[in-house]
């Protein structure tokens, strides 16, 4: 079992339509070890392609013993993410077969490819500066939605992100929506992460009234749904050795 077989409780041509959202938004950002028809020549590489009755399609697997195993031997091949190969294969108008016999086999053809493509261009909805006339605890519907899944994208961001909270809000013009605020980001990785989150949103199914994402430095409010965030371990150091102890032999 790989990590991406995780997100497969049931095979993905079985899954409905938010269940594949979510795998497709996971394997965009997962390392695929794509086969190619020789070896890469400088920055060139020239991608295999296995001809299918509803168009030519590509080979890949997110570890080189799966690709290997399936292709029988050792086999050329270059290792980039899932988003970076779909949109070379949507250029091409190709699809993409993915660990072939394995729990997470996928077969996409080009227009969900292109669908994944197009969803990776979301910008994000960020809260606007004004303070929320009532901000109260998310509803139960989108906490069941959005828990999982942010949850998952911030156990990628250990270390840039110290917590989220998420709470319901209602604004002075009247509009109701949810915001997502994040705390302890760095500005210099604000960019980086809210464009994660827009895409992460991208693959769920749309929430009334939007999720906007707000960074801060304060105190969450008592009614949030709040999710730390594992920090990283610092480096032990490593130990030093009593300059005045008898030296070790090694035969």
């Amino acid at each position: 079992m790989t990590p991406f077989d995780a997100f497969f409780t049931i095979p993905f041509h079985e899954a409905d339509q938010a269940q594949r959202a979510r795998i497709l938004s996971r394997l965009a950002d997962t390392e695929l070890f794509a086969a190619l028809v020789t070896e890469p020549t400088g920055d060139k590489a020239e991608l295999r392609v296995f001809p299918l009755d509803n168009g030519s399609v590509a080979l890949a697997c997110d570890a080189e013993d799966r690709l290997a195993g399936f292709m029988g031997g050792p086999v050329a091949y270059v290792a980039l993410p899932g988003r970076v190969l779909a949109a070379t294969l949507v250029n091409e108008h190709r699809g993409l077969l993915v660990n072939p016999g394995e729990p997470s086999e996928m077969l996409l053809d080009a227009p969900t490819l292109g669908w994944l493509v197009d969803a990776l261009e979301a910008e994000p909805s960020l809260a606007s500066d004004e303070t929320p006339r009532q901000v109260r605890a998310p509803d139960l519907a989108v906490v069941s939605c959005l828990a999982e899944p942010i949850s998952t994208r911030l156990g990628d961001m250990a270390g840039m992100v110290q917590s989220a909270a998420l709470v319901a809000a209602d604004w002075e013009d009247g509009r109701s929506n949810h915001v997502l605020m994040l705390k302890g980001v760095d500005e210099s990785h604000r960019s980086a992460v809210a464009k994660a989150f827009a895409e992460l949103m991208a693959f769920l199914p749309e929430i009334a009234g939007g999720v906007d994402l707000a960074f801060t430095s304060a105190m969450h409010p008592p009614v949030a749904l709040v999710i730390d965030v594992p920090q990283p371990e610092a480096p032990q150091p490593a130990a030093r050795r009593d300059p005045n102890a008898p030296p070790i032999l090694r035969f």
